[in-house]
């Protein structure tokens, strides 16, 4: 599996974090973890298949991954290449116009959503370019088009900030009151720009920081302490949900992706 990175143009900067071809010159399973922003698939060539929850069903060729709170093995064939877009946490609200929270722990067609019908041409056009700049190009300028005049919800962008501040161990009730809304109004504008309540997104948060402490070196047990986890099987228990595998088994396997 060879990735390369790309990052956008300044008209999308404020929204797309950045863009990720990978190609898989052979067969490969990939387990990936959960996201605090959605992504936009465009698939060149080959066949990914996801296995989620027990059941595996192959994704179309242009789809959009909503957040999800648990990992999900990737199967990749042979000769599948792939550009992801990755979305800032917020940057996809203005693109789309179903709440966000609709999209989550799903993989989407893109021609299912509304003003993105008839993805069909965009396909033969990625496919007749004659190289990944040119491709990437091509979907910037698709997305400019559908470019909406939303302004951000700034106060679920702050929310966001206080959330990765406080490495997802903050209360929901906390952070509605800092924010000067009831916990209520802040809820649902949350799970509407963000794409899952402010809970689970706390959760990811604090789980994408455990598995960066693993990696980095140290203990499972400190790791777990620093994360507010009191009892050994709590921690192994919501790991083995946010990552589909043990802490053991995780930093065991190589990173991919």
């Amino acid at each position: 599996m060879t990735i390369q990175t790309f990052f956008p143009t300044p008209e999308l900067s404020p929204f797309i974090k950045s863009y990720k071809v990978i190609e898989t010159p052979a067969e490969v399973v990939n387990h990936v973890l959960p996201e605090t922003s959605p992504v936009m698939v465009f698939r060149l060539s080959g066949q990914v298949c996801v296995n989620y929850n027990g059941g595996i069903s192959a994704l179309e060729p242009i789809t959009v991954s909503g957040l999800r709170k648990s990992g999900r093995a990737m199967q990749y064939e042979s000769g599948t290449i792939n550009i992801l877009a990755t979305f800032r946490e917020g940057g996809i609200a203005p693109f789309v116009r179903e709440p966000l929270h609709e999209l989550s722990d799903t993989n989407i067609p893109m021609d299912s959503l509304d003003g993105f019908q008839h993805t069909g041409l965009l396909e033969e056009q990625l496919a007749e370019q004659p190289s990944h700049e040119a491709r990437i190009a091509l979907i910037e300028r698709f997305l400019l088009d559908r470019l909406s005049g939303k302004a951000p919800d700034h106060m679920v962008l702050a929310a966001i900030q206080k959330i990765h501040g406080a490495g997802g161990q903050m209360r929901i009730k906390e952070l509605a009151a800092s924010l000067n809304v009831s916990q209520d109004a802040f809820e649902k504008r949350f799970r509407r720009v963000a794409g899952l309540s402010a809970k689970q997104f706390s959760y990811i948060v604090k789980m994408k920081s455990v598995v960066a402490n693993g990696r980095a070196g140290r203990t499972l047990a400190q790791i777990a302490l620093d994360a507010g986890y009191f009892d050994q099987p709590h921690f192994n228990k919501d790991f083995k949900l946010f990552t589909g595998v043990t802490p053991t088994e995780f930093f065991k396997s190589p990173v991919l992706w």
